[in-house]
């Protein structure tokens, strides 16, 4: 099967460092979980998921050269996400056995597209990537400049920091749902960032969450996910709030705005020629499209659909 989008080598390279999984959504019938009965009649659907698995989908379908970087079992679970990364055109040369099996998540969805999460991470505190191996992958990159490293947060991730500075890539992090910003495990990856990404869902005000990331890391480009709030820039010390974008199609299953936020932004900005504000509107754009996919990476938004809506809400 060819990739989604026709995979233009000649503009950048980017590197997705983090975990993908064969995730399981439970679709509750009404709006709780009834905990006085044994059995709650659901419905259940696997698909390819994870951070990981929604950022190399979705560079791919905006037609950049994508590599992955990651840990998969000797499983069923693995063997399809080699599969249809594979035939989405993404490189997996980098792709290492954890031989506790694929990460797993499982996610209770709610009929108004929120989630509860559960995350089996197998080895992720403990497995060793080969470092040489990661590092070709990057210096393979870093020949199509501009080339990007983007990070999500696996413990054996933090290793590869350092050598993807050392190739030259520009380096992306996405903290994901921040609760303490100097929560130890995340400093590592806020300190080596050049943009990081952070969830505001446990902080209504997120203006501090800035501040903090400033005072690690002055330089910090930081973008801020609000959910139905919107979105926050934040470049040279000041913020920029925008207001979150209107399509037609409901909310059904927040799961994979973050990822979509992230990766539209940094291809619009690093590939496509689009400066830091419209690049966040084009990543909103994204992450309210993931919003009414229902437990589907494979049809995340193309760059086609993106050009026109980011030219619709533009001239709106």
């Amino acid at each position: 099967m060819p990739p989604p989008n026709p995979i233009d080598r000649s503009s950048g390279a980017v590197v997705v460092v983090g975990s993908a999984g064969l995730d399981t959504n439970i679709y509750l019938p009404g709006g709780e979980i009834d905990f006085t009965v044994e059995a709650n009649f659901t419905e259940n659907i696997d698909y390819l998921g994870q951070a990981g698995g929604y950022a190399c989908r979705g560079y791919i379908r905006l037609g950049c050269a994508t590599s992955f970087i990651g840990f998969l079992g000797d499983d069923f679970s693995g063997d399809t996400i080699r599969q249809q990364l594979a035939a989405d055109g993404v490189d997996l040369s980098a792709v290492f056995t954890d031989p506790a099996g694929t990460a797993r998540s499982v996610n209770i969805m709610y009929p108004d597209g929120r989630r509860k999460n559960f995350y089996d991470g197998k080895s992720h505190m403990t497995s060793q990537p080969d470092l040489e191996i990661c590092r070709a992958v990057f210096r393979r990159a870093a020949q199509a400049q501009p080339a990007l490293a983007h990070f999500n947060l696996p413990n054996w991730a933090r290793q590869l920091l350092p050598i993807a500075r050392q190739a030259g890539l520009v380096i992306a992090c996405d903290l994901q749902d921040v609760i303490d910003p100097n929560d130890p495990y995340r400093q590592d990856f806020i300190l080596q960032s050049d943009i990081l990404f952070f969830s505001a869902v446990n902080h209504p005000n997120p203006t501090p969450l800035f501040e903090c990331f400033w005072q690690k890391q002055p330089n910090l480009i930081l973008v801020c996910g609000m959910g139905a709030q919107g979105a926050a820039l934040g470049t040279g010390g000041n913020i920029h709030f925008s207001p979150p974008v209107d399509l037609p199609a409901p909310v059904i299953d927040t799961n994979g705005a973050g990822d979509s936020l992230a990766v539209a932004l940094l291809a619009s900005y690093l590939f496509h020629g689009y400066d830091l504000p419209h690049a966040l509107l084009r990543g909103q754009i994204a992450a309210r499209h993931a919003c009414t996919l229902r437990a589907d990476s494979s049809n995340l938004i193309y760059l086609a659909t993106l050009d026109k809506l980011t030219v619709l809400l533009s001239s709106g």
